[in-house]
């Protein structure tokens, strides 16, 4: 029996597969394994990567906080922010990982300083998801049909 997955922003639906075999998460007390049958958790997600696999395919997603609702045949992420890791662009995350060490290195007012510490994180987890990714090499990747036809 799979398990449902669906990743959402305020924004957007970023991903759905109904028939995944696993989801890994970045829940805030550690990293989380998801298989199907699973007994329901209502949990808060951090900063981390969230991967579902299917067969021998996977996607991965840069998860920048969130929630997380676990059911027996369903896991739905509400993130604040997300992105699909195989999306990132290294040049404009490395651009904002200099920008904001430059911000907090001049010594901003504080609101631009929790802002700043928050995209470097952002950008930090950016690049460490893509170098990753970058040293396993070709990746099978979970496609949907409508995507196929595009």
């Amino acid at each position: 029996m799979p398990i449902h997955v669906e990743l959402v922003t305020q924004e957007e639906k970023v991903f759905e597969e109904p028939e995944a075999d696993i989801v890994v998460l970045p829940a805030v007390e550690g990293e989380m394994g998801v298989l199907p049958n699973h007994a329901p958790v209502l949990t808060t997600l951090g900063f981390g990567e969230m991967v579902v696999r299917k067969g021998n395919a996977e996607e991965r997603f840069a998860i920048y906080g969130g929630v997380v609702d676990v059911r027996p045949d369903k896991v739905v992420v509400l993130a604040d922010l997300a992105e699909s890791a195989y999306d990132l662009d290294i040049e404009k995350v490395q651009a904002a990982r200099e920008r904001a060490a430059q911000m907090l290195a001049s010594g901003v007012p504080e609101e631009q300083n929790r802002e700043a510490a928050l995209a470097l994180r952002r950008a930090e987890l950016a690049l460490r998801i893509s170098r990753k990714i970058q040293q396993r090499g070709s990746v099978l990747r979970i496609i949907q049909d409508d995507e196929e036809e595009s």
